[in-house]
């Protein structure tokens, strides 16, 4: 396998397919073939994020794939700003037809009309819906699994509000809920307020949860976006409110997609393979017999499966490969827990747990259930912790040009908020302006034209 930190980029393609994670063989290009152990896993990211946003009172949904081109161009700056990248139906059989039909890049314009027949009065208010849907964009650019792809697994929020004030709470909510789910994924990152030239085409402001790589670049891995009344004012979306005054609700959004599995794949691995975090693995435990056993082993391997059983456990009784095979084989499939079973576990009444980030132990089958909840706790700390470590050792600031041109990830300097200060500073250095950071209230002289500015990241991006 190739080594990850010399070679990101073929160690990445070679694991998704030694992995069988995903098969690029389909015959469009950027529509890949989810395989199921890929897609375990992209079902348990899944189960992540709808926990996270039930707990909030959102309501799932799911909308129809085709949207009609007279729709579409009714919000004139959203299509324009997809327009390039539209998949679009013309035909129904043999017969052209009277209108065409667009596969949704996002589903904005799907929605909305509708929710000018949901939202009457305040009392619909605030609406917080979400779907877990495919999405379809025209990349021209290099396809990659996970990472740029034609046909997206995507996750989208919307909500409506009453007022400017209460979609900015809903922001604030966004962001707590990110916060829950990368903590279950094990992922850093850090939010940018998007310059306005890259904020999503509708919106008021965008904000944007960047991820770092492990060649230095940054994936974008989570969008938010205030949209103010700007779509409701186009499709008619209004309420009446308490004193029967008719009012434009204001909404936002919030969009995630298989990129995550893209960060996650990217931060946790090694030169092994991928490591899974607990939370999402496919496989959480793998149990490996190590012949010969002897008698009484079924009834031996039965009981720790039993013990096992309420994690997503594996038995590997396969008997054309060797126990050292089986090792490597999970170990590169990034299952977290290898427990090893042989004649001295069984005597010993106990079992041999390995860690997939390094580490053995012997715990005694009469504590093995205590135990394993320990070790998952234990496991999830060690990957936030190696997470942040990393993130935290590609980011640098800095008030030189060159050094932000020769650092290889995230430079954090002072930018006065300027188109042409950020080209400047990409002409020179080959990064592009990821944004403000948020949260930061600190000020200083502009890297380029010396005015006052706000502390901004620059990187190269995917």
């Amino acid at each position: 396998m190739e080594n990850k930190k010399e070679n990101f980029s073929e160690w990445y393609s070679e694991i998704i397919d030694l992995a069988e994670l995903s098969d690029r063989r389909y015959s469009i290009k950027g529509m890949n073939i989810w395989m199921p152990y890929g897609l375990k896993a992209i079902h348990a990211i899944d189960g992540v994020i709808r926990k996270a946003l039930d707990s909030r009172g959102f309501s799932e949904v799911s909308f129809p794939l085709l949207i009609p081109r007279n729709q579409l161009e009714v919000e004139f700056e959203h299509f324009k700003g997809f327009e390039d990248q539209l998949f679009w139906v013309t035909r129904g059989g043999k017969d052209p037809l009277d209108v065409e039909l667009a596969l949704r890049p996002t589903s904005e314009v799907a929605m909305y009309p509708i929710f000018s027949l949901w939202i009457r009065s305040h009392a619909n208010l605030p609406l917080k819906i979400y779907q877990i849907v495919n999405t379809y964009r025209h990349e021209t650019k290099h396809t990659r699994p996970f990472i740029r792809v034609r046909e997206i697994h995507f996750f989208e929020a919307h909500t409506a509000h009453e007022s400017y004030e209460d979609a900015e709470k809903q922001l604030e909510e966004y962001d707590r809920t990110f916060v829950d789910i990368s903590g279950k994924l094990l992922i850093s990152y850090s939010r940018h307020r998007r310059p306005d030239w890259d904020k999503f085409p509708g919106a008021r402001y965008s904000i944007a949860y960047d991820a770092i790589m492990p060649d230095g670049r940054v994936l974008q891995i989570g969008t938010i976006h205030q949209y103010g009344d700007n779509f409701s004012r186009t499709y008619g979306i209004e309420f009446t409110d308490e004193e029967g005054e008719r009012k434009f609700v204001h909404q936002t959004t919030y969009g995630l997609s298989e990129r995550l599995f893209a960060a996650i794949i990217a931060q946790h691995g090694d030169d092994k393979g991928l490591i899974f975090p607990p939370e999402i693995a496919p496989v959480q435990v793998v149990v490996v017999p190590i012949p010969p056993l002897g008698k009484g082993s079924s009834d031996f391997l039965s009981g720790v499966m039993e013990i096992l059983s309420t994690y997503r456990v594996k038995l590997d009784d396969r008997d054309n490969y060797t126990p050292g095979y089986k090792y490597n084989d999970w170990e590169m499939r990034g299952v977290p827990f290898r427990i090893e079973i042989g004649m001295k576990e069984m005597q010993g009444n106990f079992v041999t747990l390995s860690r997939r980030t390094g580490g053995k132990r012997k715990i005694p089958v009469k504590n093995l259930r205590g135990e394993m909840e320990e070790e998952m706790k234990l496991m999830e700390e060690t990957l936030m912790r190696r997470s942040r470590d990393f993130t935290e050792s590609r980011t640098i600031s800095s008030n030189s040009m060159d050094q932000v041109r020769d650092f290889n990830g995230v430079a954090t300097v002072y930018w006065c908020g300027s188109k042409d200060c950020a080209d400047r500073i990409e002409e020179h250095t080959g990064k592009s302006c990821l944004g403000e950071i948020m949260g930061d209230t600190t000020t200083g002289a502009c890297i380029v034209c010396g005015k006052e500015g706000r502390l901004a990241s620059f990187a190269r991006s995917f």
